[in-house]
């Protein structure tokens, strides 16, 4: 059963994936190769995708087919070998590396899938250390907001070892979320969950993106997990393989099927 149901469209043929929303993030003609001559493995192989804002994305793809890699460019974690990215109307390549840190930590929130807490530090240090870093004070009525959807308020205090798997994932989440960036990557985030605790994540990044209008896009392999967003794109052999809209799990599982995976 989905827990997100939603009509879904039909699977389109391979090629550009569009929205009629203006673009959070997009990829040109995105090539990266790792390694050189007979050694060299092309991850993406021209992949052109928008990503619309306000949106839940969720990227799918047989292993190796460029998903993370895919990611990783988007959120400026690395260097595509040619072709472009960009976030709103900049392109990411035209920065140097100072510009690059500062773009990630002013407009990019990430969610990975090893949660990446302090462990000496509190949930809520974790929370606001990147905000004291950047010389910002937290948005105390937003921070507020976004400890009550995910019902951490009680375990603020604790460390990291001191929490479950599921409640340093939403600590996690909740410290992408706290400086408002303009769009939230999530490389595989329930990947070290159980059923419930990707339940609780998956509904609190839902409510971020129809609630407060932020926009996530999410790397999975889980179908159960990717029927939570809006749209998902299917990536292949490092190109883009087509889409569906907000399916189910099910309409997912067939989609993967004849992708190989």
């Amino acid at each position: 059963m989905n827990a997100y149901p939603r009509p879904a469209t039909a699977l389109p043929p391979a090629g550009r994936v569009s929205s009629a929303l203006a673009p959070a993030a997009r990829a040109v003609a995105a090539v990266k190769v790792y390694g050189h001559g007979g050694a060299a493995v092309r991850a993406l192989d021209g992949v052109t995708l928008e990503l619309a804002a306000g949106r839940f994305t969720a990227i799918m793809g047989p292993s190796g087919s460029g998903k993370s890699t895919l990611l990783h460019c988007l959120a400026a974690l690395d260097n595509m070998t040619s072709g472009q990215v960009f976030l709103g109307e900049t392109e990411l390549g035209g920065l140097g590396d100072r510009r690059l840190t500062l773009l990630r930590r002013e407009r990019i929130g990430f969610i990975f899938q090893g949660f990446n807490l302090l462990p000496a530090l509190t949930a809520l240090d974790n929370i606001v250390l990147p905000l004291r870093i950047r010389g910002r004070q937290p948005d105390q009525a937003w921070l507020d907001q976004l400890v009550g959807m995910t019902g951490l308020g009680g375990r603020l205090r604790h460390r990291p070892a001191e929490l479950s798997g599921g409640e340093q994932q939403r600590v996690a989440a909740v410290r992408a979320l706290a400086g408002r960036p303009e769009v939230i990557y999530a490389d595989e985030p329930t990947g070290n969950l159980d059923r419930r605790a990707s339940e609780n994540l998956l509904a609190f990044l839902r409510r971020a993106v129809t609630g407060l209008g932020q926009t996530v896009v999410m790397v999975t392999h889980d179908p159960a997990a990717a029927a939570a967003a809006d749209r998902v794109v299917f990536l292949a052999d490092g190109a883009v393989a087509g889409e569906l809209a907000a399916p189910s799990r099910d309409q997912l599982l067939d989609a993967l099927k004849d992708l190989g995976d």
